[in-house]
């Protein structure tokens, strides 16, 4: 894939955010929404499955070597190990198959992986931060999820300082402090630029 074949296509919308921001939830909202065109990009991982999630639906599940393997023949727009042995990835074919759709790609992906789509194709994507209100109330809803130990939520928890730091590199900031009110920002950001 090269730059002129992805200038010829969509538009790429990048939501990045320490976990517990709302992202997803934000991301989700978009996807609802008919009239953005908007085709969700499906992260490959090398991390087991959580709860009811499926392969094919809300990642890719690869193993540690199969992973590394498409690292080894590029076939990775962007990747990173955020945790140890733990590896996130969008394939080249994912953007691929939803441009093939006539459609915009929307990403819900890490901080990182991000800013390297941004830094690879400045003019075509719109890089959106959710930040959250303050670090206790990550906390709160990492906890309330209720999907992971105490041991992974003080890892998630204890990368947000860092995560955070990054918020200035991205095109704009949603504050999700309160979710209508970020719903509708992320909305009017995404058409606005849809629409460019």
């Amino acid at each position: 894939m090269s730059k002129e074949e992805l200038t010829k296509q969509g538009k790429l919308i990048v939501f990045s955010a320490p976990s517990g921001s709302g992202k997803t939830t934000i991301v989700r909202h978009l996807l609802k929404q008919p009239e953005l065109n908007l085709e969700f990009s499906i992260s490959a991982t090398s991390r087991e499955p959580r709860g009811n999630e499926e392969h094919g639906k809300d990642y890719y599940y690869l193993s540690l070597k199969e992973f590394k393997n498409k690292i080894k023949n590029d076939e990775f727009l962007e990747w990173e190990e955020v945790y140890r042995d733990n590896f996130y990835g969008t394939l080249k074919t994912e953007i691929e198959r939803i441009w093939a759709q006539g459609k915009h790609v929307i990403f819900d992906i890490d901080v990182s992986g991000g800013l390297r789509i941004k830094r690879k194709f400045p003019e075509q994507t719109l890089a959106v931060f959710v930040k959250p209100p303050d670090l206790n109330e990550l906390v709160r809803r990492l906890k309330d999820r209720g999907e992971e130990s105490p041991e992974k939520i003080s890892m998630r928890v204890a990368k947000a300082p860092a995560e955070l730091a990054t918020a200035p590199l991205f095109d704009t900031i949603v504050v999700n402090s309160n979710l209508d009110e970020a719903l509708e920002n992320a909305y009017k950001l995404v058409s606005d630029f849809i629409k460019k």
